[in-house]
């Protein structure tokens, strides 16, 4: 019974994530004509990312500057891996779902050497083999069949997204290895290291932003929504095409 109390949870995400985002939308009918088009809900999503960044001062930061502080980076490594490992089994499903063998089937292949041959994928072996990896998510992959990105959202505890996306975490969410497993302590320590993982990877990113950006807010909306239109232009092939013009 408890895998189906697991896939009956990431459904019921799913569906909340479904309502809550409609209710995003419509309250962004009440911000005017003068809001950023991409940006219907602004005055909602700043406070959003105030939020954010009070849970970020007050724990994530301080926890995650410990954790690269006294976590030896053997280690460090290992926990990379060990996660970046499971990104590349979903990214091998999302190259299938967009038509991409090649990538398809270098990411399975990636996580099959490293999960068998590199310890449960503590080990980047497939790296040393030449395997590439390509990361993608199900956004993209809704991206790369026309789904268009809807507004801008910046979600509690996960910071920005867009509609488009949004909705990709809740497919994803379902498939994801850890929310399959058994023993719930050990999956909840996992989760919290992943967070604490990605974190501390960002803690230098974090500081340049702080001192780089007159308005933090417009200039992480900004680089965020160009960067994901990059690339699912790159994935539908436009950029290839303002190239030959």
């Amino acid at each position: 019974m408890k895998p189906n109390f697991v896939v009956g949870g990431a459904l019921r995400r799913f569906v909340g994530g479904w309502l809550l985002l409609g209710a995003l939308v419509l309250a962004g009918c009440a911000t005017g004509p003068h809001a950023n088009p991409k940006d219907p809900i602004e005055p909602f999503n700043r406070g959003v990312q105030r939020f954010n960044d009070g849970v970020d001062e007050a724990l994530l930061k301080p926890v995650a500057t410990v954790y690269r502080d006294v976590t030896p980076d053997l280690v460090r490594t290992g926990d990379s891996n060990f996660f970046s490992n499971l990104r590349d089994l979903w990214s091998s499903v999302n190259a299938a779902l967009q038509l991409r063998p090649r990538e398809a089937t270098e990411n399975f292949l990636r996580f099959s050497v490293n999960t068998f041959w590199g310890i449960g994928g503590l080990l980047d072996i497939a790296s040393e083999m030449q395997i590439e990896r390509t990361t993608l998510d199900f956004g993209q992959t809704l991206g790369r069949w026309g789904v268009p990105s809807g507004p801008y959202l910046v979600l509690p505890f996960m910071g920005p997204s867009t509609l488009r996306d949004t909705v990709g975490m809740g497919v994803e969410s379902s498939g994801d290895l850890l929310g399959g497993m058994n023993h719930v302590p050990s999956r909840n320590s996992l989760y919290a290291l992943r967070i604490v993982e990605t974190r501390a990877n960002l803690l230098r990113a974090g500081s340049l932003l702080d001192q780089a950006a007159l308005d933090k807010y417009s200039f992480t909306r900004d680089a965020f929504l160009q960067r994901r239109e990059s690339q699912i232009r790159a994935l539908t092939g436009k950029d290839d095409e303002a190239d030959e013009e």
